[in-house]
């Protein structure tokens, strides 16, 4: 991946600078949705024990609802995309919206595990077409210049998701019960597609993009660019996940963080998380392949430190912040660089690549900690989030050296 910065049309009295004001409330409301969205996704994991015990299933099974949710976005959101690309793009997100409400609410109702995956299908349905369509809107909504800057907001309800919202919803899931976590998740995305409703800017589809999206796949330049960054993405939320769905028995053992402090743990990496994202949106805002490198250096360095419980307990504390930190900045650097690749004609399609190679990386690393969490112990799972990062650094840094070497030539 490059940095190359953005082509700007030259000024002229034919070619006028577009001056329009950044839409703030409508990247916000966005990020609401993606914060919720996500939040809605994650859950899960920090409320392993509670779920296992509540509907007599095994921790690994609570833990694969993840993946069964990820798997969907898998399967469905590059055709949901491609069925749904003639529609108004802002009521689309509002319905959206709404059957991911309808569907959390549903897994907090539901008496049974069965019934709880057929929610979690349903909302990864919605989901998948919800990733698919917010960058590209979040595009349209600004001017060029501005790219950057509005992907990087829109995507911080992401990673504010798993550093803020999956700590709140565990708190509140240990407080007064887990159902009662999924139910206000599912409040809250009423409420957020109310507001889309009363406040988002409209857009207009382009209509070659409709008529010309198979042409476009086929004849694009930037399609490969941006299938090596899809690539990159997958392999590394492989390993992440792999960790991160069942970082709470890691924390109870062999960490020995006491159950009650288990959600004081998490925001200590949410917090640190969010001090990421500020990094994003303003150090790493035009250094995007130093803050990737940066970000999963530190990635790989922390969970090392973790697998080997380096320092004892206030040592895992801070590896689990530096954790946080340096992972808080990837997601978003590596979209904002997936989309500045892409052309405009091949954003939807990029964004719908996108979400599946990253719910590749949801479902796949969930499905290895799975498999490998009866077979190599848990304190294995850090090690694959260490060599899994590796590799996705290589890959970044073999991208940066080619790209080098073109210019010099």
């Amino acid at each position: 991946m490059t940095t190359s910065p953005i082509p700007v049309a030259p000024r002229s009295a034919s070619i006028p600078t577009d001056r329009r004001p950044f839409p703030w409330l409508g990247l916000i409301l966005l990020s609401a949705g993606v914060f919720l969205a996500i939040t809605s996704e994650v859950t899960p994991t920090g409320l392993l024990p509670e779920m296992s015990s509540a509907l007599s299933v095994t921790e690994g099974q609570i833990g694969l609802l993840v993946s069964i949710f990820a798997f969907t976005v898998v399967i469905t959101s590059a055709p949901l995309t491609a069925l749904t690309v003639r529609l108004p793009r802002k009521p689309l997100i509002v319905a959206v919206l709404v059957v991911l409400g309808i569907a959390n609410l549903a897994t907090g109702l539901a008496p049974t595990y069965a019934l709880v995956v057929v929610a979690r299908i349903v909302g990864g349905l919605a989901h998948g077409l919800f990733w698919s369509l917010v960058p590209a809107y979040a595009a349209r909504i600004v001017s060029r210049e501005n790219l950057s800057r509005a992907v990087s907001l829109t995507l911080a309800g992401g990673t504010l998701a798993l550093v803020l919202g999956v700590p709140l919803a565990t708190a509140l899931g240990h407080a007064v019960g887990w159902r009662w976590a999924f139910v206000a998740i599912s409040a809250g995305l009423i409420l957020g597609a109310i507001a889309v409703l009363l406040w988002l800017a409209p857009v207009a589809r382009e209509k070659h993009e409709a008529q010309d999206a198979g042409a476009t796949k086929r004849r694009d330049s930037t399609v490969v660019p941006v299938l090596v960054i899809c690539v990159t993405v997958a392999i590394i939320m492989i390993g992440n996940y792999a960790f991160y769905t069942y970082v709470t028995p890691f924390l109870l053992d062999p960490v020995g963080v006491p159950s009650e402090y288990i959600s004081i743990a998490l925001f200590v990496y949410g917090g640190a998380g969010a001090i990421g994202l500020v990094l994003t949106g303003t150090v790493f805002a035009r250094r995007t392949r130093l803050g990737i490198v940066i970000g999963l250096a530190g990635v790989a360095a922390s969970v090392l430190a973790l697998a080997f419980t380096v320092g004892g307990f206030w040592g895992s504390m801070v590896a689990l912040a530096v954790w946080g930190l340096a992972f808080g900045m990837v997601p978003p650097l590596l979209q904002t660089r997936m989309l500045q690749t892409a052309s405009e004609r091949f954003r939807d399609t990029a964004s719908a690549i996108y979400t599946t190679a990253f719910n590749v990386g949801i479902s796949g690393g969930a499905f290895l900690g799975a498999m490998l969490l009866p077979w190599l112990g848990i304190q294995s799972l850090p090690l694959v989030n260490a060599a899994l990062t590796v590799v996705g650094l290589v890959i970044v840094l073999a991208v940066v050296l080619r790209s080098r070497r073109r210019v010099v030539t």
